[in-house]
């Protein structure tokens, strides 16, 4: 059987029926190409008892996993929640053309957590995802800028979820050069950094006042869209 079990955002944010599962699981993999993770992964084995294989993309989509649950327990562990990251929708469909079992043990998601800003998550848009750039391959897609375009153009509020490995100054520097290229005036946005694990942080303010501040990975950005008045409220004590 195969499980895809969320992990939620710390390392002890497993939920216990997930942790159960673990247990029993003769294989566990740790799914580890769309997050930085906010804890030391040695943590995580500790804390879990048991040996964890770590998975890349290329062994992922390869749904060698999906064979192998075929003959024995199998875990994939996914930060977050599993299917959070459409990727995995992937192994799902593979485990029911081969006929395998599977099941799905879901968790806290960066979605859930951003709720802290204080914004209301049904006044949030279409997500977007903002690659780390590649300049000597002529590889700069600002894509990202657009959906947050159309976002705030029905006054929704979006959230931009930072490629992996991208650190920070280096993600502010890409977003302030997409903004300019597509015409976007940039005001007052936020920075959410490990939300959910230790030593959290939760940034607003503009641009320039952002170059100055320390943030950890993992992040995202947020950009308001029409703001209630308890929601100016709360984004004003960060």
């Amino acid at each position: 059987m195969l499980y895809l079990i969320g992990l939620g955002l710390d390392v002890h944010g497993i939920s216990k029926q997930g942790l159960d599962v673990v247990k029993k699981c003769k294989q566990i993999y740790l799914e580890n190409y769309t997050v930085d993770f906010p804890y030391e992964l040695n943590l995580l084995e500790e804390f879990l008892g048991k040996k964890i294989v770590q998975a890349n993309r290329e062994f992922v989509e390869s749904l060698q996993i999906v064979d192998e649950a075929s003959k024995k327990d199998v875990a994939l562990l996914i930060y977050g929640s599993p299917l959070f990251a459409t990727t995995h929708i992937a192994l799902i469909q593979e485990a029911k053309a081969c006929g395998v079992k599977y099941d799905v043990i879901y968790n806290a998601s960066v979605f859930d957590a951003i709720s802290e800003t204080g914004l209301q998550l049904y006044k949030f848009g279409k997500i977007s995802s903002m690659p780390a750039w590649q300049k000597e391959k002529n590889f700069t897609p600002d894509s990202f800028i657009e959906i947050v375009k159309q976002n705030l153009s029905i006054d929704a509020h979006s959230l931009i979820l930072v490629d992996i490995g991208l650190d920070f100054e280096k993600a502010l520097e890409q977003f302030e050069i997409s903004a300019e290229k597509q015409k976007l005036k940039l005001g007052k946005f936020l920075v959410c950094s490990r939300l959910g694990a230790e030593n959290s942080k939760i940034v607003y303010a503009n641009i320039e006042i952002m170059k100055r501040v320390r943030i950890k990975k993992p992040f995202c950005l947020i950009v308001p869209g029409k703001l209630h008045f308890v929601e100016k409220e709360m984004l004003e004590n960060f």
